[in-house]
């Protein structure tokens, strides 16, 4: 492979034959030491979905057009992945190593001037390893502080919703978000099990059939690709609950956290109406006089749950408002997680399904449309802090 020419400029080289050259000296480099070639055949995996997701992605197939800008991009596919339960923190950070490490030879091989994954931009966005994360070291120990800054955040603004000067919409908002921050900060559920990914058809999200509060469980479909049932614990039973008595879902198999967009919405109820047997004629007088979401509450058809990348656009959002991102870095849905121990937290689930088993009290509450509870907030944040 052909770097420089005689006048001394760069001769470009695509990522794939880069690639090949780094593989090969690898796996030459040492061939009586007891690790010989091993790095290579694990390497030669993850650089070649490297190179496909770079061509795929951002059209770049060239080593030296690499930038700072791709190799974040990069990162941040990983955590999402991560967050999809596709593999785990310390494998995404893995993946990134081996690219980093690729192009540092790239560098030294003269190909590029610059490593391009050395920028901590790249790295910051990368999720935080298991281990850290359990015993709260380093920038993960930060991560923890945020998640608790976010959290009375969200808690807060939920009870401020309940005096007479916020409506019933900017109610159900405030209380979405903190159940949707507590859920995930509070129970063994991952990002994945519990909100849509377009990219799985078995992800469609988690639904209020899912939900047990009796166990304190909700049933997902977990990184295995099995049922199970996850525990969640007080602090985000009780936020899940208020939130359900003022969504007051239709039926069972309402997502937990629907999606907001009006559009998918409506083309989800357009499709269920015309499956059901109505004409166009028939559908479009439906939609006269109804939006989307009051057809769908009216006709029973659940609409679609929130998908991995809206519940991040929400928790950029929050953290925004919150003044938590560090170094422009908002929290994710897995670093909003808790530490709970997989583990202990989650078992294969039952052949039947809870469907949705509450407490006689929470079955029975009846909310007039102009309710408005009077609710200290300041002895609320206390009851709730010291749980």
């Amino acid at each position: 492979m052909v770097v420089r020419r005689g006048d001394g400029r760069v001769t470009d080289v695509t990522v794939d034959n880069a690639v090949d050259a780094y593989l090969q000296r690898k796996a030459v480099a040492d061939p009586d030491g007891p690790g010989a070639g091993a790095y290579a055949v694990n390497a030669e995996s993850i650089l070649r979905r490297f190179a496909d997701w770079l061509a795929r992605d951002h059209d770049v197939d060239s080593v030296v057009a690499l930038e700072a800008a791709h190799l974040r991009s990069y990162a941040r596919s990983l955590d999402e992945r991560t967050d999809r339960g596709d593999f785990t923190a310390s494998s995404a950070r893995t993946y990134f190593a081996v690219v980093r490490a690729f192009l540092s030879w790239c560098v030294g091989g003269g190909i590029i001037p610059r490593n391009p994954a050395t920028t901590g931009a790249a790295a910051s966005v990368l999720p935080s390893d298991d281990s850290d994360v359990a015993d709260g070291r380093g920038d993960d120990g930060q991560a923890v502080d945020h998640r608790r800054r976010l959290e009375r955040f969200v808690r807060a603004r939920a009870l401020e919703a309940t005096a007479d000067a916020f409506d019933s919409e900017e109610r159900l908002t405030r209380l979405r978000e903190y159940a949707l921050v507590a859920v995930l900060a509070h129970s063994g559920a991952r990002g994945a099990e519990l909100f849509r990914v377009p990219e799985d058809d078995r992800r469609s999200g988690a639904t209020w059939e899912d939900v047990d509060f009796y166990t304190g469980t909700i049933r997902v479909l977990g990184r295995t690709q099995r049922a199970e049932e996850v525990t969640m614990l007080a602090q985000a039973r009780t936020p899940l609950r208020r939130y359900r008595v003022v969504l007051d879902p239709p039926t069972n198999d309402w997502p937990l956290f629907p999606t907001r967009h009006a559009p998918s919405i409506a083309r989800h109820v357009r499709e269920q109406l015309d499956e059901r047997g109505h004409d166009t004629e028939e559908i479009d007088a439906l939609f006269a006089d109804r939006t989307a979401i009051e057809l769908a509450r009216e006709r029973a058809i659940a609409p679609p749950a929130i998908t991995t990348e809206g519940a991040r656009s929400v928790l950029k959002r929050l953290c925004a408002d919150a003044g938590v991102d560090a170094d422009g870095v908002p929290l994710t849905p897995r670093r909003v997680r808790s530490d709970i121990d997989d583990d202990r937290s989650r078992r294969e689930a039952t052949g039947s399904k809870p469907a949705l088993r509450t407490p006689t009290a929470d079955r029975t509450i009846a909310v007039p449309a102009d309710w408005r509870p009077v609710v200290d907030v300041e002895s609320v944040l206390e009851d709730e802090a010291s749980e």
